[in-house]
């Protein structure tokens, strides 16, 4: 047995043993019940698992019971890997998983790591994930062995540093941390700086001790994390989107009929709403948390977004085709023709 099919054979051990845990009694209310077990990386206390929570309860009510959905927040089921091969191999039946931890998985998805993918406008952005290149984006998922339903919002990367952050010219020379991302690590060549793969566990000393200059980040991850210690100067720039793909084992959806799928599916949308409100307000939050650390803080405005983008933009896109091929070439169609109809 390989390792990642051992690593799925423990997650289906502990899942079941979690599952288990409340006795006959438990087990003779479930015989009529479909359970899925959805795994997440977040915290409790964080919008997506607050979301997921109302999603949850929606689900039971408005099946009756019928489907059930027991949340293990935290990892508690894996890391990002581990839930999506779970997922796939119908060890676990679901998993709430970033875009950016997902491109090893389905490069298509990658797309979405690409600089101003999404414009400022939030509408604009919904439009986006409704309409034809949404749609493009989670049928990617079929061909890998998964049911992607739904792109719930996560967030937007802006970036610190410890060296000024004034305009386009200051990025050059300076290194930066990014995910294991080939895209990313272009973004910030086109603007002359040098970025570098580096565990998430690792950033903080990486920025305390001067291995790198400066990150990208959500800012509440800046702050949950307390970047914004090690830290002098940021740039507000929302240039790259946290986009989160609720992913279902096939075996899972399948168990549903079309009207239990129906409901799950519209639970999904109805909460998305509320979860982006929530992101948004711990952003705002975040914020006057950084700037009460006295570090130097700027928003940059739509011209300067505009010029981040142009700059970094085309070897993002250029990264990305190499990558994806001609699924990507397709959805990357898609993306721009629905790009030119909503006019930004």
């Amino acid at each position: 047995m390989n390792h990642n099919r051992r690593n799925v054979l423990k997650l289906s051990l502990a899942g079941a043993a979690a599952g288990w845990t409340g006795g006959l009694a438990g087990f003779a209310k479930a015989q009529g019940t479909i359970t899925a077990r959805i795994g997440h990386l977040e915290a409790p206390s964080q919008p997506r698992h607050k979301g997921l929570e109302k999603l949850a309860a929606l689900v039971k009510e408005r099946t009756k019971g019928a489907v059930e959905f027991q949340l293990y927040p935290s990892s508690q089921l894996g890391n990002a890997r581990q839930m999506i091969e779970s997922t796939q191999f119908g060890a676990i039946e679901g998993t709430v998983m970033p875009a950016a931890f997902l491109g090893g998985f389905n490069p298509v998805i990658s797309v979405l790591d690409i600089p101003y993918v999404f414009p400022t406008d939030r509408a604009l952005s919904q439009k986006l994930r409704d309409g034809a290149f949404g749609k493009a984006l989670l049928a990617s998922f079929a061909t890998r062995g998964v049911q992607a339903l739904t792109i719930w919002p996560n967030g937007r990367k802006s970036i610190t540093s410890n060296k000024p952050l004034a305009n386009l010219d200051a990025f050059k020379g300076q290194k930066f941390r990014v995910m294991d991302s080939k895209i990313l690590i272009e973004q910030f060549a086109a603007v002359g700086a040098t970025a570098i793969a580096i565990n998430f566990s690792e950033l903080y000393t990486s920025l305390q001790t001067g291995l790198i200059d400066g990150q990208e980040n959500p800012l509440d991850t800046i702050t949950t994390m307390k970047f914004h210690e090690v830290q002098k100067h940021m740039v507000v720039t929302e240039h790259g989107v946290m986009e989160d793909i609720v992913l279902f084992s096939n075996g899972f959806w399948n168990k549903l009929n079309p009207e239990q799928r129906d409901i799950v599916a519209k639970a999904f949308d109805e909460v998305r709403p509320e979860v982006e409100a929530m992101k948004e307000a711990v952003q705002t939050t975040s914020v006057e948390t950084i700037k009460a650390a006295k570090l130097d803080v700027r928003v940059a405005d739509e011209i300067e977004r505009k010029a981040l983008g142009a700059a970094m933009a085309p070897k993002a896109r250029a990264s990305y085709l190499e990558r994806a091929g001609a699924e990507g070439t397709k959805v990357l169609a898609v993306y721009d023709e629905e790009r030119k109809k909503l006019g930004f």
